[in-house]
């Protein structure tokens, strides 16, 4: 029994560790876009600025990042940001994995938020790119 309620306490203990560094998002609904809003200004002038913060650029025209989670990858965003004005149209995604073990998106979003960026959105991927965009039929890289 004592054996038991060690190996209770032990997973608990793990998965409050990991908890607290997946947890809690750091984004609200509002600074969610949907795929479907984002695809069709893909075409237009009013196309925001896309960075790929992850392992690979789908969406056409993104910025090719890299998994941010790579702290010369987070480098060369802060390099990337800091040529724009604060109010450009930002628009990130990553697309890996669900957003609950995502090791990008927080470290993304907290340096907009650092750099006082205004206008950026995060890409609603919740399952990852496959699922929640190519499967859907949206554009992507060729």
């Amino acid at each position: 029994m004592k054996i038991i309620i060690k190996i209770i306490f032990a997973a608990l203990f793990f998965c409050t560790q990991n908890a607290g560094a997946q947890n809690p998002q750091n984004w609200t609904n509002k600074e969610l876009i949907e795929p479907s809003e984002l695809a069709p200004v893909l075409k237009t002038k009013n196309t925001p600025v896309i960075f790929s913060i992850g392992p690979a650029a789908t969406i056409p025209n993104s910025i090719d990042i890299g998994m941010v989670k790579d702290k010369a990858n987070l480098d060369k965003f802060k390099k990337q940001l800091s040529a724009l004005p604060k109010k450009t149209k930002i628009v990130v995604y990553c697309g890996c994995c669900p957003y609950e073990h995502c090791p990008n998106v927080r470290p993304a979003i907290d340096v907009l938020k650092e750099m006082k960026f205004t206008n950026y959105r995060l890409l609603n991927l919740p399952h990852n790119i496959k699922t929640d965009w190519i499967d859907k039929g949206f554009p992507t890289e060729k």
